[in-house]
């Protein structure tokens, strides 16, 4: 929704095999396998997890590859907010997006809107976009192209830094969540209300699992301070998306983010089986 900024955390999560030389005279103990780490949001059935529920936040279904054609003026001051992370016209995501499909496909139906997305960045106005933007988005998106390049982009700029982050400060499949839902809202700009700050404010009040804390305590840290960020914006002040669904996750301990799941958001109820 907001400015991304790549977050210096890598993705690095390469098992370490421990390598232990035989003892010829002893038998070896009856040990069973070392246990591999929690499953992490990258994995793909988790990564679709969570696209369901970011999805059901910003666009009321869990169906989020319906989402690749969405795009409306929502009034939160961000211009027009479309695809299957709310990338925005006023905030230079969209703007990336278009110019990354035009660089996998040029001459693109979208492609002669670069001007005007250039001078639109950074406000509300729908300069050079209206009237024929919101049709030809709609055009670009039965693209398997323009699909992928919203992936591209999601996983860029807001997915990826987000469970680097997570499994450097040591946190499961629900903290690496619980961090892209936040970066998918408020970005990772240099403002208060942006990722990195977020995760500044709750370092306050608690640690992350990485320097010795305890993950719930600090996830519960981090959605006390994603929600003072929320409630700085007016268009972000419903804070249910934390209260009712990723409050609701931690409450049940369900770190590695297991299904079923059962949460609401803005009053409406969904299931994951």
């Amino acid at each position: 929704m907001t400015i991304g900024a790549l977050i210096g955390a890598a993705l690095l999560a390469a098992p370490v095999a421990a390598h232990a030389t035989a003892a010829p005279a002893a038998a070896p103990a009856s040990a069973a396998p070392v246990a591999a780490a929690a499953t992490g949001l990258d994995d793909p059935a988790k990564k679709d997890i969570a696209m369901q529920i970011v999805s059901s936040a910003e666009n009321s279904s869990l169906d989020w590859k319906a989402q690749y054609k969405y795009i409306e003026d929502i009034r939160d001051g961000r211009g027009y907010t479309a695809g299957i992370i709310g990338f925005c016209s006023g905030t230079g995501d969209m703007l990336d997006l278009v110019e990354y499909y035009t660089q996998v496909k040029p001459g693109n139906v979208l492609a002669k809107y670069l001007p005007a997305l250039r001078k639109v960045n950074g406000g509300d106005s729908h300069a050079g976009l209206d009237p024929n933007f919101t049709k030809d988005w709609a055009k670009a998106a039965v693209d398997g192209e323009f699909k992928k390049a919203q992936d591209h982009e999601r996983d860029r700029v807001y997915f990826n830094p987000a469970v680097g982050q997570g499994k450097s400060d040591g946190v499961g499949t629900l903290g690496q969540f619980i961090y892209y839902d936040a970066i998918v809202m408020h970005g990772d700009g240099s403002d208060s209300t942006s990722f990195r700050n977020i995760r500044k404010r709750a370092l306050t009040k608690a640690k992350p699992p990485a320097q010795g804390g305890n993950e719930t305590t600090w996830l519960n840290a981090f959605l006390d301070a994603r929600v003072w960020a929320m409630k700085q914006e007016e268009a972000h002040s419903d804070t249910s998306r934390v209260d009712t669904a990723q409050r609701v996750f931690l409450k049940k301990g369900n770190l590695n983010l297991n299904t079923p799941l059962d949460w609401k958001v803005y009053g409406d109820s969904f299931h994951i089986g």
